[in-house]
């Protein structure tokens, strides 16, 4: 089995020792999305829903770049600054995920780098292995 790294100029630039994603046989693990536009590289404004969409943008971008999709989502991880904005990031969700809901927990956090409102990871498969 081999492992790749994941890397597309769509999503932003890893900000640490990490990558966007990391594919192995035929899973996705991508990294923590915030809501960076990539072409800036600077947070889009305060609003968690904007970022929450970024973020989403984001992975999108990567598992286009790994041969994957949002449908082929099977794990979700939500950080949140504010657990009383649940509803706009489930509004938000509801957008993305139109044939299955993927597994997910939801953790409100203290602080997120760039003092971002969201930070989104994903696990995913590809069809194609």
């Amino acid at each position: 089995m081999k492992i790749d790294i994941i890397a597309t100029k769509n999503a932003p630039l890893a900000i640490g020792p990490y990558s966007q994603a990391v594919k192995f046989d035929n899973f996705v693990f991508a990294s923590g999305q915030l809501g960076i536009d990539p072409q800036t590289a600077a947070l889009v404004n305060g609003n968690v829903e904007d970022q929450t969409v970024q973020a989403f943008k984001n992975i999108i971008s990567i598992l286009r770049e790994s041969d994957s999709s949002i449908d082929n989502v099977i794990k979700m991880t939500i950080y949140i600054k504010n657990l009383d904005h649940f509803d706009i990031v489930n509004n938000v969700c509801k957008q993305y995920f139109r044939h299955h809901f993927p597994a997910r927990c939801c953790i409100e956090v203290s602080r997120l780098p760039k003092e971002a409102e969201i930070e989104i990871d994903v696990i995913s498969f590809c069809d194609n292995g």
